[in-house]
């Protein structure tokens, strides 16, 4: 009985995730072209912070039970963000990215990382001071994303900027409160599938509940796959591994700090690897099927490895 109630909310969770995302996709271009704001920008800022949210919820509340989930949950779910999601990506479409995205939003994102993985691993886990200096950096990076898009010149879709920007506003909560709701659903169907089976919590934290929580990354860059929108899928995708590295890490040290019981030497140099590998494949300009098929590779590598 058990196990068919996991399934059950896996499944309506894994629906209602997919779905929203969509719509919050759409809501979210519309405010790009209202805002004068470039895909790029809207994809880190808004996208990435908004589809970030469910490792946000998860990680602060699954903290108080187990650090090791929940940082798992945070390191996961930045790898399956680079490989699982932006290998599908690029074989439903290969994605030809802006020039300036790699030096600026990748490089971030690779910096953003490499901090969160050398206080976790020098310290073997994370304390409030940890917390604090993550969160400034987040601050940081959040000002330096608009910097650089200052001067950039945007096309403003002028029938667009007559819209009700209110409405279209409150449509992207909505679907994103949706996004949040299914995986919250999705991962606590997920867990207990996982308990069910007798897997480690930090195995379970940087892959059942880590690929949970990244789904509305994942539907979120195949609906915007679909629409040929790749600046804003290699925006959402850096933005959120940023949001997951800094706001996430920085929120889970603040309000539980912890020790972690797992060595998190395997999960680092994945998360790392996969950070300079996605970058180097982006600096072409175009990321193929042929290399979204590698990055999938990758991620079946980080859940063999740790099983």
């Amino acid at each position: 009985m058990a196990l068919v109630l996991a399934l059950t909310l896996v499944v309506f969770g894994l629906v209602l995730v997919i779905f929203s995302a969509d719509r919050f996709v759409e809501a979210a271009i519309k405010l790009a072209h209202i805002w004068g704001m470039s895909p790029i920008l809207i994809g880190a800022v808004i996208v990435g912070m908004g589809t970030s949210t469910p490792e946000l919820l998860v990680s602060l509340t699954g903290g108080f039970e187990s650090f090791d989930l929940a940082v798992g949950n945070i390191t996961g779910s930045n790898v399956a963000n680079l490989s699982l999601v932006l290998g599908a990506a690029a074989i439903i479409s290969p994605i030809s990215g802006s020039r300036r995205v790699v030096p600026r939003q990748g490089v971030l994102s690779l910096v953003a990382m490499t901090i969160f993985a050398a206080l976790l691993t020098l310290g073997g886990g994370l304390t409030r001071v940890d917390g604090a200096l993550l969160l400034i950096g987040m601050a940081v990076t959040v000002w330096l994303l608009f910097k650089y898009e200052e001067g950039e010149n945007i096309e403003i879709d002028e029938d667009l900027a007559k819209a009700n920007t209110t409405r279209v506003v409150v449509l992207a909560l909505l679907w994103l409160i949706a996004m949040s709701v299914g995986a919250k659903i999705l991962t606590s169907g997920a867990t207990d599938l996982a308990l069910i089976l007798g897997w480690a919590e930090g195995y379970v934290g940087e892959t059942i509940v880590a690929i949970g929580t990244s789904l509305p990354e994942l539907a979120a860059a195949i609906a915007a796959a679909r629409r040929k929108a790749h600046d804003l899928i290699l925006g959402n995708l850096l933005g959120s591994n940023i949001f997951n590295s800094l706001l996430v890490g920085g929120g889970l040290a603040l309000v539980a700090p912890g020790k972690l019981v797992a060595a998190p030497g395997r999960t680092m140099a994945f998360m790392l690897g996969v950070g300079v590998v996605a970058g180097f494949f982006a600096t072409r300009n175009r990321i193929s099927k042929k290399e979204g098929a590698f990055l999938l590779l990758i991620f079946a590598g980080f859940l063999v490895t740790g099983f």
